[in-house]
């Protein structure tokens, strides 16, 4: 039947040999790694590859004994792998939607669970968010990323970006907040009646406010954020 053939499905879903970048949409939940080097990815999150790839799981110095420290503490479960060599690397997780950005020399932070892969190029480290320290585990620990070079952000399902002006600031819900402008510093707000209201799960009674100028991406999903456990 037309339209339903085998030879056509292997047609329509074929790679784009055309691509040249570093990092490549594929599809919309599958990154294409134009590898010439290195880049460093979430790990387990390979699907495919040619060429001549290695894979070698971060390790416990590979950053130093600052950041090592830093996961240590936060409990930071976006662990990563290098991925060296010449050929195409194909990266997905759990279907989620990939976003590519082109870092100048701009700084944007990223939810480390919402962190695909970034470019060897890229500077990164992990930080925590004010007065967070006892409060909540997992999601609100993020990635600092300084360009220049590409990276690659998941999402559930379509981002919204909303612009955060000084005379209009802007609060979300922690589990749906996936990046924002390196110049907005957020802080963390309470609201006790609805913590108390709804119980201490509520996603609702601990908000980010972002004040001032730049922009925050949320998806509209709650992610539930585990901690790491012995495999990947």
């Amino acid at each position: 039947m037309s339209g339903y053939s085998v030879e056509e499905f292997i047609k329509s879903t074929a790679q784009d040999n055309a691509a040249n970048r570093p990092f490549e949409l594929e599809n919309p939940h599958l990154l294409e790694v134009n590898l010439k080097g290195r880049v460093w990815a979430k790990s387990g999150s390979m699907v495919a590859y040619t060429g001549q790839v290695k894979f070698t799981r971060e390790g416990v110095l590979e950053h130093g004994l600052e950041k090592m420290l830093k996961k240590m503490v936060t409990g930071e479960s976006a662990s990563l792998m290098k991925i060296d060599g010449q050929g195409l690397v194909y990266l997905a997780e759990r279907g989620k939607k990939v976003q590519v950005l082109s870092l100048g020399n701009e700084t944007i932070f990223v939810n480390g669970n919402d962190l695909l892969a970034f470019e060897d190029t890229v500077k990164w480290d992990i930080t925590m968010m004010k007065r967070v320290a006892g409060m909540l585990t997992g999601g609100l620990f993020n990635i600092r990323l300084t360009g220049p070079g590409m990276i690659a952000i998941t999402t559930h399902y379509e981002p919204l970006a909303l612009q955060v002006t000084p005379d209009q600031p802007i609060f979300t819900d922690p589990n749906a907040t996936v990046a924002w402008s390196g110049s907005l510093s957020p802080d963390i707000r309470t609201d006790l009646s609805l913590g108390t209201f709804l119980g201490r799960g509520s996603g609702e009674s601990l908000q980010l406010k972002f004040a001032g100028a730049g922009w925050v991406v949320v998806q509209p999903y709650e992610e539930v954020y585990m901690q790491q456990g012995g495999g990947e």
